[in-house]
């Protein structure tokens, strides 16, 4: 199994949004802001190649929504989901499985192009696409908060393809790739937990957005249910103290992965390794 970091882009975020009721005064010394008060963040996914199955978390944002919308969040960076593809020996049809954390913008968006005639295509057409059902409801028939981060384009066309399968229950979906089903940034948040040759390595998504965020109270205004976020971030934090899990972030712009450990103060960051230090010695 060969674990691969997929940069997509970047993306502006306001920091106030980022990490909720937290003071400026707090969390701007732990991660990095400009003088409009946004914080860069990455869309970073990861590529898990197992052989006769290659397994895609998450796609960024893709190319699709206009150019009002990206700009109120300040695409940037030069990197893009199929360039990085390609710099790592890959085309889309080699992607058997596409396992998306949850459907807003942001994780979602590369699912789906439009070709040179404007028309709808599926990035992946080769692939099985995992959603859970109660996110993929929510993404149906959207609250009044979340409507504005759910695009019909972004996935209809992967549905109307016959390519999505829902998830229902926590377990293992690919020999390999374990599921929880969380509900506090969004209803049916999706955390991939891959175990491979050297250990387990969780794709945090939203529940641990970016490095600060293991403070138990920093929680990002973007959840929808910010107490339930609290206590699945405190329940995994000692799962993943107890079972070596370590943590692969997709939008610290500065951070690949990190590894816990317990303290007197809490279960805090001990090592901040890259994938490659993590998983090295895969086969």
């Amino acid at each position: 199994m060969k674990l691969i970091k997929i940069e997509t882009g970047n993306f502006m975020a306001d920091g106030g949004a980022l990490f909720g009721v937290i003071p400026k005064m707090m969390w701007q010394k732990h991660y990095p802001v400009d003088e409009d008060n946004y914080c860069n963040l990455a869309m970073r996914c990861l590529l898990i190649d197992m052989g006769n199955r290659k397994v895609l978390i998450d796609t960024g944002a893709g190319t699709k929504q206009s150019d009002k919308f990206f700009s109120w969040h300040r695409l940037n960076g030069e990197a893009s989901l199929i360039d990085s593809l390609a710099k790592e020996g890959y085309s889309p049809d080699d992607i058997t499985d596409v396992v998306l954390t949850h459907l807003h913008w942001d994780h979602c968006g590369g699912c789906v192009y439009y070709d040179d005639d404007n028309k709808a295509k599926v990035t992946f057409a080769n692939a099985a696409h995992w959603v859970s059902k109660i996110q993929w409801d929510n993404y149906i028939k959207p609250n009044s908060r979340e409507g504005v981060v759910y695009f019909p384009d972004n996935m209809m066309p992967v549905y109307n393809a016959g390519l999505i399968n829902l998830i229902e229950e926590d377990g293992i979906i690919i020999p390999g790739i374990e599921i929880k089903l969380l509900n506090g940034h969004t209803a049916g948040n999706m955390l991939p937990i891959i175990h491979h040759n050297n250990g387990k390595l969780a794709f945090m998504g939203d529940l641990i957005p970016v490095l600060p965020s293991i403070r138990l109270p920093w929680v990002s205004a973007y959840d929808t249910s910010p107490l339930i976020s609290i206590e699945e971030k405190k329940a995994f934090l000692v799962e993943a103290v107890e079972n070596g899990i370590a943590l692969f972030f997709e939008h610290d712009i500065n951070t690949e992965c990190c590894v816990l450990t317990k303290t007197e103060k809490g279960i805090v960051a001990d090592k901040t390794p890259t994938l490659r230090e993590v998983t090295q010695n895969n086969d």
